[in-house]
């Protein structure tokens, strides 16, 4: 069952995969040279996120929904966000992850109490990536170095934006 909430949040939730996307591919890139050993985690991380954009991808094409507005700005701004913070070493990836996911977490708590009676199917969807958006969530926590100079000042700011970029795809 289709309603119009669950199609708007599948919408944004797939342009917010996206950004993920964005972000990892552009860490990796650059981590070759800041935070080589991180490259193998955020791989993994990479293959979720390509996981979790296809999964939506589908419900989408399923309920005959086009992809939301905000795609094309999820992707530029996730692949900003990971070259920036990939050139500045593993506290920024680390502090960088730790905020999104932080935030996306959540949304995706909120998301399942309003879909949890109102559309069943996008209820289950989103259920299925909160085991691997926690992992990366603990493991960015777990990664930040105490002390290091980027994850008080990049951790309020990725939050903000990660929000911000939620709250306009909901509106376009």
């Amino acid at each position: 069952m289709s309603t119009r909430l669950g199609d708007r949040i599948l919408k944004v939730d797939h342009a917010g995969e996206h950004g993920a996307v964005n972000i990892y591919r552009a860490q990796i890139l650059v981590a070759r040279w800041t935070a080589l050993h991180m490259t193998p985690v955020l791989r993994h991380f990479l293959e979720h996120e390509l996981g979790h954009r296809a999964l939506f991808w589908g419900q989408l094409q399923a309920r005959g929904v086009r992809r939301c507005h905000s795609y094309v700005l999820c992707g530029v701004g996730g692949w900003t966000l990971g070259l920036v913070t990939g050139l500045l070493g593993a506290s920024a990836i680390a502090a960088t992850t730790y905020a999104v996911e932080s935030v996306v977490l959540q949304h995706l708590l909120e998301q399942r109490r309003q879909l949890e009676t109102a559309d069943p199917d996008a209820f289950d969807t989103v259920s299925r990536i909160i085991a691997e958006e926690q992992e990366h969530h603990d493991h960015g926590r777990d990664a930040m170095q105490a002390g290091a100079f980027w994850p008080p000042i990049l951790t309020p700011v990725v939050r903000a934006s990660t929000e911000a970029v939620i709250w306009l795809g909901m509106r376009l």
